[in-house]
């Protein structure tokens, strides 16, 4: 497969985390792009690694929306969306247990809880899915799964016998776990879908690396290191799967370890499982170019974020792809090895970043322009 000098511009970004969705960021760019060259058809694949809208890109590429009433990280009811196809379902940790969720925006790194997550893949499972792909990115708790596999029918002991309050915090109190009425999903494939290698524990752990960008503070951090320490001891000892120094044991707060050791959950990079699950390279054939994108190409980028994962697929087709962001911070080198030929940041356009931010759509649209003069 080569690039077409007559075939379509497939239209790939991720969200701009803050401004617009994945599918909000295509249409912006396919507008522009049908203003600029009316004659070139256009095909839009919004794409997501895991993490905040990975349900709603598996619904743009074809896949059912379903929605159920789960609990949000705090404990408030949320309606949260899943997304299915055939006996496959796509169920985003965020939308249950994301930062998003929590009320007025304020932080509780100690006290949220996986447990809507849990929630949201039961009632994949009740509507019929026999696989899941569970996409963990997002996340608002450090609870280590621990809400998770409550949901799940699992129960989290003290010494007195007493269930443990929600969040990773009270994990240090954890005395037994019984599992009498826990449901394993035996019969499933679970799918983790992550871009995080983190394992759970140490310097480069859950609690230590994530937990901050949560409002977690230094003694916060030791809190949630040691109760997460307690339930992989009582959790590995009880099911027999040591999963605590696995890449990716870390993603979501370690909902990748809970994952892993309770549910026999294989571990995928994200956006390279991703694409394929969404059709990516069916809809890459005969592509003359392909537009991605994300808020910020940084350093981050680099470390399989979507843009990356999109221009990766796309250079084993020989079809050139082009990047579009808020800001950029990469050097040209550092795009080049990333298979990315050429990147437009908005802030080229409006160097205030706020204003960026609040007009993201328009000014995506207008960097169309540059886009159609130089590549098409």
């Amino acid at each position: 497969m080569v690039a077409s000098p007559t075939g379509h511009v497939l239209i790939s970004p991720d969200k701009f985390k803050g401004s617009l969705s994945a599918s909000q960021a295509a249409d912006h760019l396919a507008a522009g792009l049908a203003r600029h060259r009316p004659e070139i058809p256009l095909v839009t694949l919004p794409v997501a690694d895991g993490g905040d809208g990975t349900a709603e890109a598996a619904i743009a590429a074809g896949f059912e929306r379903r929605t159920a009433r789960v609990a949000g990280p705090t404990g408030e009811p949320v309606e949260a969306v899943y997304a299915v196809r055939g006996d496959t379902a796509v169920v985003e940790l965020a939308e249950a247990s994301g930062l998003h969720r929590l009320p007025g925006g304020r932080p509780q790194p100690m006290t949220a809880s996986s447990l809507g997550t849990g929630q949201l893949v039961l009632a994949a499972v009740r509507g019929g899915a026999r696989k899941i792909v569970l996409g963990l990115g997002g996340s608002s708790c450090t609870d280590g799964g621990a809400g998770m596999i409550q949901a799940l029918g699992a129960r989290l002991l003290d010494a007195k016998g007493h269930q443990l309050p929600p969040g990773g915090a009270a994990l240090r109190l954890l005395h037994a776990l019984d599992l009498r009425g826990f449901n394993d999903l035996a019969n499933l494939e679970i799918v983790v879908a992550s871009d995080v290698d983190n394992p759970l524990l140490g310097r480069e752990g859950a609690a230590a690396v994530y937990a901050p960008q949560k409002g977690a503070g230094r003694d916060g951090v030791k809190t949630l290191e040691a109760g997460l320490r307690r339930w992989a001891d009582l959790a590995e000892a009880a099911t027999r799967r040591p999963a605590r120094d696995r890449p990716g044991a870390g993603a979501a707060g370690g909902v990748g370890f809970a994952a892993m050791t309770f549910l026999g959950a294989r571990v995928e990079p994200g956006i390279g499982y991703l694409l394929d699950l969404l059709g990516f390279t069916r809809r890459l054939a005969d592509a003359r170019l392909v537009i991605t994108g994300e808020g910020s190409l940084d350093a981050q980028t680099l470390r399989g974020k979507a843009p990356v994962g999109v221009a990766r697929a796309a250079a084993r087709a020989n079809v050139p792809v082009v990047a579009v962001c808020g800001r950029r911070t990469l050097t040209g080198e550092q795009l080049r090895r990333a298979r990315i030929s050429a990147a437009y940041p908005l802030t080229d356009l409006e160097p205030d970043v706020e204003r960026c931010i609040s007009a993201a759509g328009p000014l995506l649209e207008r960097l169309t322009f540059a886009i159609a003069e130089e590549w098409l």
